[in-house]
C-alpha cells in the first residue's frame, strides 16, 4: 500500500526541528498536534511528532481582501500557490537501511517528502505486542491510526515511573491496564496500595458500568490483602489476608511521613525521637497510655511538655483505627480470611511481610485494600510501614545474592505503586521517607516506584528527574506541565501536545520504556481487553481439546 504524503520539509535545524510545508490537497482537520509521521531523506528516515501547525500567505496583501464563498475558482486558486499550512515537526529518531534505531545527529534535505507512519513503521519503532519476548504490550494507538503502539514492560520494570493528570482524566484506568500488562506477562510482581479499592475486585467507570479489577483478571496471579475486611465482602470479594498491625509495629519514621497531614511541630517529633530511644519499639504504646500524667512524662523524658502533649493529642486518633491494636509482639501480625472455608489455608498465621514476599517470590502480586478507610493518614502511614519492610528485606535479599552468585537467590522484581505521590515525595518527604529513598536507588535492590499523581509540581525535583518512563493525560496548570518535562530533551516541543490533549482517553508517552515520545489514544479497557488478558491457548491445546470432545 502506498504511503500518504503530507507534505515537504522546507527549512529547519536540529535544535529547533523541522518545518514542513503541507501539502494543499491534504485536509488539514486531519492533521493534528502530536500525529506520527516519517521523513525519508537519503539513507535515513526519520521519526517525528508535529507539534504545532500555523496558516500561511505568500503576501499580507491576500488578508486584506480574503475570498468569499461565492469565488470558489479564487479559493482554489489561491490555496494552490499563495495560500498554505505548515507544521513544525520534531524528530525523535532515525532509522538507516539497515532499520536499527540511533539518535537524531543529522537533517533531511530540502523538499524531503513527508509521509503519515503506517502500521509497519509503528511496529518497528514500538515493538510487537505479539513478539514472542512477551515483552510488548498494547496501550493505545497513535491518533488517527489504527495500530498499536507498545511500551516496552522489562524496561519499564528497570526504573521507577510514573503516571500523570489532573482529576477526571483517567489516571486509574491508564494505571489499570499498565499494572494488568505487568501482571500478565509476569514481568514483575506488583505491590499496590489501593486507597479507593479501585484495582481489586471491580471499579465503576466514570459515567458507565463497572469494569474488572486485577483480582477479578487474574485470580491466580493476585492476593488481596485487606485493612477493612467487611467493605471487601460487601463488594463481592473474599480477602485473602486480613491485615491487623500492633502499635509496635509504629516507627518514628512512619510518623515523619505524616508531619504535613498531622500539622506536627519539628519539636514534636524531636519527643517521638526521645520515647523511642528510651522505650524502643514499645514507643507509641507507651505514650498512649499516659493520659492525665503528661506534663510528669514529659519531665521524666526531658522533653517540653508541650511537644509531648501535641503529639499525644495527634496520634491519639490513632486508637480509633480497629486495624491497630495495642500489642507488645513487635512485628506486623495477621489473620487469615474468614471466608471461603473449603479455600486452602495458602498463607497460614505470622508475620505480614513474610507472607507478602511469600506471594511475591511465587510471581504473584499483592494488592492492599483500604477499603472505608480512605483518608490520607491512614494511607500514609499504612504504605510506609509495610513499604519500609518490604525495602529492608530485598537489601537483605539482594545482599544474599551478590554473595551467592546463584540464580536461585536473585529476587523477583517488585514495583510499589502508590496514589496521592506528592504526599510521600514532596521535597520534604523525599528525603526522609522510604519511597524517596527508593526513587533514588535505580532499582539498585530491584524494588521500583510508580507514581500517580494530578500534581507532579508537588513531587521532588531529584526524584521527578530519576523516573524512567512518563505517561501523562492532560495537565492545565504550567507548574504542572513544567514538572512533568523536567529532564526531557526537547520539552518546548512537548508542552503544545500536553496542552492539546483531549480530556479522556489520551496521553503522552515519553521515556525509557518508549522508544520515542508518542500521543496515543489509549486502549479501551472492556470485554476485549479481558478476552486479551485470558490465557492464551495454544493450537496444540485447541487440537487436543477437540480429540477429547470428538
Amino acid at each position: 500500500m502506498a504511503k500518504k504524503q503530507v507534505g515537504s520539509i522546507v527549512s529547519g535545524s536540529l535544535t529547533e526541528g523541522f518545518l514542513m510545508r503541507i501539502v494543499c490537497d491534504a485536509p488539514l482537520h486531519e492533521i493534528k498536534t502530536g500525529k506520527f509521521v516519517c521523513v525519508q531523506s537519503g539513507p535515513y528516515k526519520f521519526f517525528s511528532l508535529i507539534t504545532d501547525l500555523a496558516l500561511e500567505v505568500t503576501h499580507p496583501d491576500i488578508l486584506l481582501f480574503p475570498p468569499t464563498d461565492t469565488e470558489p475558482l479564487l479559493m482554489d486558486a489561491l490555496k494552490k500557490k499563495d495560500m498554505y499550512a505548515t507544521a513544525q515537526l520534531r524528530p525523535m529518531l532515525m532509522l538507516n537501511q539497515a532499520n536499527e534505531k540511533m539518535p537524531v545527529k543529522t537533517i533531511p534535505a530540502h523538499f524531503a517528502t513527508v509521509y503519515e507512519a503506517n502500521k509497519a513503521d509503528v511496529n518497528m519503532i514500538f515493538g510487537d505486542e505479539h513478539d514472542a519476548s512477551k515483552r510488548y504490550f498494547n496501550i493505545g494507538c497513535p491518533l488517527d491510526m489504527d495500530t498499536p503502539v507498545c511500551i516496552d514492560l522489562e524496561r519499564l520494570c528497570e526504573r521507577s515511573n510514573g503516571i500523570f493528570g489532573k482529576s477526571g482524566t483517567g489516571k486509574t484506568f491508564l494505571t489499570r491496564l499498565i499494572l494488568a500488562g505487568i501482571v500478565k506477562q509476569e514481568k514483575a510482581s506488583v505491590l499496590i496500595f489501593d486507597m479507593h479499592s479501585e484495582y481489586g475486585i471491580q471499579a465503576r467507570k466514570e459515567g458507565g458500568p463497572f469494569v474488572k479489577g486485577l483480582k477479578t483478571l487474574f485470580p491466580d496471579k493476585v492476593a488481596l490483602f485487606s485493612l477493612d475486611p467487611q467493605s471487601t465482602r460487601r463488594r463481592g470479594g473474599t480477602p485473602d489476608v486480613e491485615i491487623v498491625i500492633p502499635y509496635s509495629a509504629i516507627n518514628v519514621e512512619d510518623v515523619i511521613s505524616l508531619q504535613d497531614e498531622l500539622n506536627l511541630h519539628a519539636t514534636a517529633l524531636e519527643a517521638a525521637y526521645l520515647i523511642a530511644a528510651r522505650y524502643k519499639k514499645d514507643w507509641l504504646e507507651v505514650l498512649l497510655s499516659q493520659g492525665e500524667r503528661l506534663k510528669e512524662f514529659a519531665q521524666e523524658l526531658g522533653a517540653h511538655p508541650e511537644s509531648i502533649a501535641a503529639l499525644y493529642r495527634k496520634l491519639k486518633r490513632l486508637e480509633r483505627l480497629p486495624f491497630l491494636q495495642a500489642s507488645s509482639r513487635g512485628a506486623i501480625t495477621l489473620r487469615q480470611a474468614q471466608g471461603d472455608r473449603n479455600q486452602p489455608d495458602l498463607l497460614g498465621g505470622g508475620n505480614v511481610i513474610d507472607q507478602m514476599l511469600e506471594y511475591i517470590d511465587k510471581g504473584m502480586s499483592v494488592i492492599v485494600e483500604f477499603g472505608n478507610y480512605t483518608g490520607t493518614f491512614v494511607y500514609l502511614l499504612i504504605a510506609n510501614i509495610i513499604t519500609r519492610r518490604i525495602h529492608a528485606r530485598y537489601i537483605e535479599k539482594t545482599e544474599k545474592y551478590l554473595g551467592s552468585h546463584s540464580l536461585s537467590d536473585e529476587p523477583k522484581k517488585l514495583m510499589i505503586c502508590i496514589e496521592e505521590a506528592h504526599k510521600f515525595l514532596n521535597p520534604q518527604a523525599a528525603r526522609q521517607t522510604i519511597f524517596g529513598t527508593i526513587a533514588r536507588e535505580m532499582r539498585k535492590y530491584y524494588v521500583s516506584l510508580l507514581v500517580v499523581d494530578q500534581r507532579p509540581s508537588g513531587i521532588d525535583e531529584e526524584v521527578l528527574s530519576q523516573i524512567g518512563t512518563k505517561v501523562v493525560a492532560q495537565l492545565n496548570d504550567e507548574k504542572d506541565i513544567q514538572a512533568v518535562l523536567t529532564g526531557i530533551s526537547g520539552a518546548n516541543n512537548l508542552r503544545s501536545i500536553l496542552a492539546s490533549l483531549d480530556t479522556k482517553k489520551q496521553a503522552l508517552l515519553l521515556g525509557h520504556a518508549v522508544a520515542m515520545p508518542v500521543v496515543v489514544q489509549t486502549r479501551e479497557y472492556d470485554e476485549n481487553f479481558y478476552r486479551a488478558m485470558g490465557p492464551e491457548v495454544s493450537s496444540k491445546q485447541i487440537t487436543q481439546l477437540i480429540d477429547e470432545l470428538f
